[in-house]
């Protein structure tokens, strides 16, 4: 791992193990991208490969040198109203209304390990020789102001971290219209872009298509990452597979509004950048004030999407989720909503506990409902004290009674909604975002509190911290069921409107802080009417999420395989939930409800006491199951075999660090007719070891379960050799040992 720098051509070169990243001083100060991508050997200089050409009607910076043109030259972070016709990275208006700026290189340091960003969530180091910084200080010295381009490098990591950080000097202020995380300049546009897209209840859906001239992008602009676009895109090349060939994955640790893009010129270059989406940002700067960016993490992999995938995992697991539950094996849960919903009384609550700690489960989780007078959605939110009715002993007594059977208390909240028919409403009706003068939209019967404002934020973190002091509480879901409309903060000036999206994101980061630092031994679950706000800004303050609200297992098979290609296993909630289910009335085995979940975090959604005798012994071995494996399936490598967006089948496989251990799984959705035979070839083995299969006699070489397959035929027609259950929505695990 290094950063070198040549004085002469005024060039960067950050490099490990696996990958180089350069750039350089151009002619006009401006900075200039040079090459991203695997590791190429350190050299005098890297001049060369940057082209310059002559172009009909392009601007140029320099009088009679008509081929230092930045319309065509590839760039860092490029500037608007200075010759480049494309989208800028960043846009600064001044007090005359231009728009033209202009930032050129003044120094740089190198600094050890990484800086934290002030109020973000980012990437960390424990350790100092986990990564070197490099800092670029650039100046417009018309509007006297700084930037600070950052680039961190790691040690074991195929990764770059970028950000930026505005600073202004001058004495008239300058608006911030428009300031992304990073930009990036690719030669070519030789591309899929590829996208994890989709809608509540079906979300993170893998996308790609070809890169074509224009503008291909994903965004939100609802005030949270959404359901529909996920702050993440990469860029393969056309015959990278899952396994095989290059790619490049970009992913945004921020939990509001976004926007991904690629632009490709008519000459073939792909310029990629991503950040805070520019509509409706406009964040004013005076003198002595900054701006910081959120963090953007780059990954290359020379080892296809999967390999992309697993570098992402590693990273966040151990250095984006923090505190005592990143490493700590996640407790089996029962939560309350579909046995319940609102309908309970603590008798309920206790006699689903009961039987729960029978079965194995380590954690009942009251949902909503137990607060204020929440009898159904159109009340309460914001009254943050139990409901005596149907907690005589509130959450505290509650909590002693769960303790008393030998299991925790986990509770779910949702602090950031309001309902116009709560106490809080009535005294507070200025907490609300909207326009006070006009009509406005609703979403679940509930409206959105202004975490913009720092009274609010205090408020809500004073009432859910008198709930939690001394209650005995191990686990949170936060819910947030409503996106932003009519995006006006009350009772402030115009300048601020500008700024209501992000401070609200800010808002948010810092309750999760608060409670976090004032209760640490709490397991923090983020949820967002399922998984509207999955993203890596969220894992940063929770170390896990529920995935989505859709529990069908033939569905999550879908949605726990596209998360997987950002997102750990050990940051998705998973739970078995009850049939016929509750979002698709689909009739599901409970084996392939349990072989689905267990590929997360597992609990149930359910009322275990209405099963039958059978169904409980099934869900006692599926626990005992998951607690056998969960350290394995939490911390190994994850592999996607089948996919399930190319048919009706689907498998992915966990392997221990040390290859001695494996889980494959195998899901099958519709029951096909005279099947031919099939293998499934596994990966991540060693292949000079053997390994034997649970259930088979014998034992195969790890490079013939990986190259020939592993003999999955089960037939499925007629007359059949083996027991294996036929039918739809089927599933089997395999577990190796190596001998």
């Amino acid at each position: 791992m290094g950063i070198v720098f040549h004085e002469r051509t005024k060039e960067f070169h950050l490099y490990n193990q696996d990958i180089s990243y350069i750039l350089g001083v151009l002619q006009n100060g401006h900075l200039g991208q040079i090459y991203y991508g695997k590791r190429i050997h350190e050299a005098e200089s890297f001049q060369h490969l940057i082209e310059y050409g002559i172009k009909d009607m392009a601007p140029c910076a320099f009088e009679g040198n008509r081929l230092f043109s930045m319309e065509y030259l590839r760039q860092e972070y490029p500037s608007y109203g200075r010759g480049d016709m494309r989208y800028p990275a960043y846009e600064l208006q001044q007090t005359d209304g231009s728009r033209v700026s202009e930032f050129t290189y003044e120094g740089h340091s190198v600094l050890k390990g990484k800086k934290k960003l002030k109020g973000l969530p980012a990437v960390y180091v424990e350790d100092e020789s986990e990564a070197e910084t490099l800092e670029v200080f650039l100046r417009d010295d018309v509007t006297e102001t700084k930037l600070i381009l950052s680039y961190t490098i790691f040690k074991d990591f195929p990764v770059i971290c970028r950000n930026a950080l505005f600073s202004h000097e001058g004495s008239e202020p300058v608006v911030l219209k428009n300031a992304m995380s990073f930009s990036i300049d690719f030669p070519d546009a030789d591309y899929d872009m590829v996208t994890l897209t989709g809608a509540w209840a079906r979300e993170r859906y893998i996308k790609a298509h070809p890169l074509h001239e224009g503008i291909q992008a994903v965004y939100s602009m609802r005030g949270h990452s959404s359901h529909q676009f996920n702050p993440f895109f990469a860029l393969k090349k056309h015959e990278t597979t899952e396994h095989t060939g290059e790619a490049a994955g970009f992913s945004l640790i921020y939990s509001g509004n976004f926007i991904g893009q690629v632009n490709v010129d008519t000459f073939g270059v792909a310029r990629a950048m991503a950040g805070i989406h520019p509509e409706g940002f406009a964040w004013t700067l005076e003198k002595g004030e900054s701006f910081q960016t959120p963090e953007a993490v780059l990954v290359y992999s020379q080892e296809g999407l999967n390999g992309m995938s697993q570098v992402f995992h590693r990273l966040y697991r151990t250095r984006l989720a923090r505190g005592k539950w990143r490493d700590m094996e996640r407790p089996v849960v029962i939560n309350s909503w579909e046995a319940v919903f609102m309908d309970f009384t603590e008798d309920k609550i206790l006699n689903i506990a009961r039987t729960a700690k029978e079965l194995g489960v380590e954690m009942m989780v009251l949902d909503d409902g137990w607060f204020g007078k929440r009898d159904d959605d159109t009340s309460s939110l914001g009254d943050w004290y139990p409901n005596p009715g149907k907690l005589p002993g509130g959450i505290k007594g509650l909590s002693e009674k769960i303790e008393r059977l030998g299991m925790k208390l986990g509770l779910w909240i949702e602090p950031e909604m309001i309902s116009r028919n709560s106490e809080l409403y009535r005294k507070h009706p200025d907490w609300l975002i909207g326009v006070p003068y006009r009509p406005m939209c609703h979403g679940r019967n509930q409206y959105v509190l202004d975490f913009s404002k720092k009274e609010v934020v205090e408020g809500i973190g004073d009432a859910i911290t008198a709930v939690l002091n001394g209650a005995g509480v191990s686990y949170i879901k936060w819910d947030m069921n409503r996106s932003i409309s009519e995006a006006f903060s009350r009772n402030q000036g115009p300048k601020e409107q500008g700024k209501l999206f992000h401070k609200y994101v800010l808002g948010v980061y810092q309750l999760y802080e608060r409670l976090r630092r004032e209760f640490p031994d709490i397991l923090f679950e983020s949820c967002a009417s399922g998984g509207a706000r999955f993203d890596p800004g969220m894992l940063y303050y929770a170390p896990q999420c529920w995935t989505s609200d859709n529990t069908d297992a033939i569905e999550r098979i879908r949605i726990q395989y596209g998360t997987s290609v950002v997102y750990p296993l050990s940051s998705m909630g998973c739970h078995v939930s009850a049939v016929p289910n509750h979002q698709t009335f689909r009739n599901t085995p409970l084996k392939t409800r349990a072989d689905v979940a267990y590929f997360g975090c597992f609990g149930y959604e359910m009322d275990l006491n209405v099963l039958t005798d059978e169904e409980k012994q099934e869900i006692k071995e599926q626990i005992y199951f998951y607690k056998k494996y969960r350290r394995l399936i939490a911390e190994g490598r994850f592999y996607r075999l089948l996919s399930p967006f190319e048919g009706d089948e689907a498998a992915w496989m966990v392997v221990s660090e040390d290859k001695k251990t494996v889980l494959a799984a195998y899901y099958r959705m519709r029951q096909p007719s005279n099947a031919p035979y099939k293998r499934l070839r596994l990966k991540g083995l060693e292949e000079g070891a053997r390994y034997c299969i649970e259930g088979r006699e014998g034992s195969w070489f790890g490079d013939e379960l990986m190259y020939t397959g592993m003999v999955i035929s089960d037939y499925a027609c007629g007359i059949r050799p083996d027991t294996t259950r036929q039918g739809d929505y089927q599933s089997r695990i395999f577990i190796l040992k190596k001998l």
